[in-house]
C-alpha cells in the first residue's frame, strides 16, 4: 500500500487516522515505512497530532523511531510518552546511543529514567558513561555474542538460537577463555561451514584484531576500514573482552568527524546546523572572524606602504585581488587535500617528502599555467608588456607559496599532536594575502622605472 503513494499522502492518511482513531489503518502504514521514513514523517506532523502519533506506536516502533532523531528531538519525545514508557524504549535502545543522551540530560532527571529502567540495562549504560568521550568505550555496545573455547558447533549454534535477537550482530562470534580473555574469533560463515561436533578452538581465528577501550573513535574507525570488518572487539588492560563497536557505530563516527573537520577548515564554529540561532551561530563565528580582521589590517598597511608604486601605476590595483585570492584559494585546496589525506594515510617521511614534492610539482603547474594567461591578459588589456610580466612572475611566484602553505602547516600541525584542521581556510587565505601583496607589490616596486 505505501510504495505507491507519495510522503505527503502518507502524511495525510497518517493524520486522517490520528483523528478518526484507527489504530490498525495507522499500524498497516507503519509497518511498511522503514524508521527514518518514520522519524521524517514524525518530524513533518504537525505539533497537536504528535502525541497521538506516539502513543500508537509499539515499544520496538518507538525505540526504533527515537534512535533516528537528534538528541533534541529525543529528549522531546521522552517527554511526551512518561518516564515509565520511555524507560521501556531506553531498554531497548543502543547503550552507546543512551549514554550519549544522558550526557545532556539534567542529573535528576537522568537519575528518574535509569531507576525505571531494566537493571542490567542500567548498570551497562552507567558503566558506558564512565568512558572518556569519543573513545572506543563510549562507543562500544555489550550486546554481543561470545562463546567459551571449548563449545562445540552444536552448542554455539543453540545458544545463537537464544542470543540472536537481543545481538547487534551475529557476522563475528567472539571466543572467550576461562578469565573472560579474548582468544578467538569465528565467522557466521565458518560455523556454518563446520561440522557439528567441531570443538570452536578448533576453528576459530587466534589472531584477532581488536581496539583497547581508551582508544580515539577516529582510530576505531581506521581500524575497520583497514581491515574491513563489520564489527571489532573492545578490551581492557587485561585482555577482557568487554564490548564490540559495529561499522554502523564507525559511519556515525566518520560523519561526525568530517563535520568537524569542515567547521574547523571554514572557521565556522562548531555545533552549527540548520536549526541553530543566528545569535548562536554568529557568537561561534566571530572570534575568529575577529581574529583574521586584525590580521587582514596587515594587508591594509602593506598596500599603504607601497601608495607611491600604486600613484605611479594605477592598473597595478586592478590585478590586486586577483593575485591575493588566487593565492588564497590554491592553499585551501591544498589544505583539504592534506586533511582529507591525513584521515586515511600513516604518515611517515616517506610519505611526507612525496607529498610535499607532489604539492610543490602542483604549485608550479598551476603557477606557469596561470602566469601565462594572466600575462597575456594583462598585456592585452593594458597594452603593457612589462606589467604582463610583472602581474605573471608575481601570481606564480604567490600560488607556489600558497600552495606550499596549505601543504606544510597542516603537516607540522599534525606533528606536533594538534588537529590539522585547526588550520583553517580563512587563516591560511589571510596569511596568503599578506605574502602575496608583499610579492606582488615588491616586484612591481623592483621594475617601476620600466612599467609606461
Amino acid at each position: 500500500m505505501v510504495h505507491n503513494m507519495t510522503e505527503d499522502q502518507i502524511i495525510l492518511n497518517i493524520i486522517t487516522f490520528l483523528k478518526d482513531g484507527k489504530r490498525k489503518a495507522f499500524q498497516d502504514i507503519i509497518e511498511e515505512l522503514q524508521p527514518y521514513d518514520t522519524g521524517i514523517i514524525y518530524q513533518q506532523l504537525p505539533e497537536k497530532h504528535r502525541v497521538r502519533f506516539l502513543t500508537y506506536l509499539t515499544i520496538d516502533q518507538l525505540t526504533a523511531l527515537i534512535q533516528e532523531l537528534n538528541q533534541e528531538q529525543q529528549l522531546e519525545v521522552l517527554q511526551k510518552i512518561g518516564v515509565d514508557k520511555s524507560a521501556k524504549v531506553m531498554d531497548r535502545m543502543d547503550n552507546d546511543d543512551l549514554a550519549s543522551l544522558f550526557d545532556e540530560m539534567d542529573p535528576d532527571i537522568q537519575e528518574a529514567f535509569l531507576s525505571k529502567m531494566n537493571k542490567a540495562e542500567s548498570t551497562a549504560v552507567q558503566d558506558l558513561m564512565k568512558y572518556e568521550s569519543e573513545t572506543a568505550g563510549r562507543l562500544m555496545t555489550n550486546r554481543y555474542v561470545w562463546i567459551p573455547q571449548e563449545y562445540t558447533v552444536r552448542e554455539v549454534v543453540d545458544k545463537l538460537k537464544s542470543f540472536a535477537e537481543l545481538a547487534e550482530t551475529i557476522n563475528y562470534l567472539y571466543v572467550i577463555d576461562e578469565a573472560k580473555r579474548l582468544v578467538g574469533v569465528v565467522s557466521y560463515r565458518d560455523l556454518i561451514l563446520a561440522d557439528a561436533h567441531e570443538k570452536i578452538m578448533d576453528i576459530m581465528f587466534s589472531r584477532v584484531i581488536s581496539v583497547h577501550v581508551d582508544t580515539d573513535q577516529e582510530e576505531v574507525a581506521h581500524v575497520i576500514e583497514r581491515y574491513d570488518f563489520l564489527a571489532v572487539p573492545v578490551v581492557d588492560d587485561e585482555k577482557t573482552l568487554i564490548g564490540i563497536i559495529t561499522v554502523d557505530d564507525v559511519i556515525d563516527v566518520v560523519i561526525q568527524e568530517a563535520n568537524e573537520d569542515i567547521e574547523k577548515l571554514s572557521a565556522s564554529g562548531k555545533d552549527i546546523d540548520f536549526d541553530t540561532p543566528a545569535l548562536v551561530a554568529s557568537a561561534r563565528r566571530l572570534p575568529w572572524l575577529i581574529l583574521l580582521l586584525f590580521i587582514g589590517l596587515i594587508s591594509g598597511s602593506i598596500i599603504s606602504g607601497f601608495e607611491g608604486t600604486l600613484d605611479d601605476v594605477v592598473a597595478l590595483a586592478f590585478f590586486m585581488p586577483m593575485i591575493a585570492g588566487m593565492t588564497g584559494n590554491t592553499g585551501t585546496q591544498s589544505l583539504a587535500v592534506i586533511v582529507r589525506g591525513l584521515i586515511s594515510r600513516d604518515l611517515d617521511k616517506k610519505v611526507v617528502t612525496k607529498v610535499v614534492f607532489r604539492e610543490l610539482g602542483v604549485g608550479i603547474t598551476i603557477g606557469v599555467t596561470c602566469a601565462i594567461l594572466i600575462s597575456i591578459i594583462a598585456y592585452v588589456w593594458q597594452g603593457d608588456l612589462i606589467l604582463g610580466m610583472v602581474v605573471g612572475a608575481s601570481l606564480f611566484i604567490t600560488l607556489i607559496i600558497g600552495t606550499m602553505a596549505g601543504t606544510i602547516i597542516p603537516l607540522i600541525l599534525y606533528k606536533l599532536k594538534i588537529d590539522p584542521a585547526i588550520a583553517s581556510g580563512p587563516l591560511i587565505t589571510t596569511v596568503n594575502d599578506i605574502l602575496s601583496l608583499l610579492i606582488y607589490f615588491g616586484i612591481a616596486t623592483a621594475f617601476l622605472s620600466y612599467i609606461t
